[in-house]
């Protein structure tokens, strides 16, 4: 689980989005970032976590807010997903899981009796001079647009 707390300065990162484009915690310093971190595309829970907030980004973009996901899954696998998904926001492809280190959520999980390496499904809302505002540690995959906007309404 994260190290990271509320009124750390978030990590800094820069990547190649599904387009080609160079990403960065600056690229946001003027807004809100909710960089949200998720396992793997195509599964239900990752499915219903994006679909909420891109059925929601337009009201999220209006009160300042960006989004960024981030898995480990290939950009190959991103741009599909994205298609599928029609999906508005960017998706990082961490498989050197630099980022998901630096924010301490990569580690060991546990499932079904067996225990591996995995993402820890957490959402970092980092304000604009880049110091983490909020973190959620247990997202409610269909609802968590609604979790985000409660805590900043």
């Amino acid at each position: 689980m994260t190290h990271l707390k509320v009124g750390d300065k978030a990590p800094g990162f820069s990547f190649t989005d599904h387009s080609g484009e160079e990403i960065s915690l600056e690229s946001y310093k003027n807004k809100k970032l909710i960089l949200y971190f998720y396992p793997r595309d195509n599964t239900p829970g990752c499915t219903a976590e994006a679909c909420n907030l891109r059925d929601n980004y337009e009201g999220l973009l209006a009160k300042g807010f960006a989004i960024v996901g981030v898995s480990a899954d290939s950009e190959k696998s991103h741009l599909k997903f994205r298609t599928k998904y029609d999906l508005p926001f960017p998706l990082i492809s961490d498989t050197d899981k630099e980022v998901l280190e630096a924010y301490g959520v990569w580690g060991t999980k546990k499932m079904a009796g067996r225990t591996y390496m995995g993402i820890y499904r957490m959402t970092f809302v980092i304000d604009e001079q880049g110091i983490i505002e909020k973190i959620y540690t247990k997202v409610k995959t269909k609802e968590h647009t609604e979790q985000i906007l409660a805590d900043f309404e």
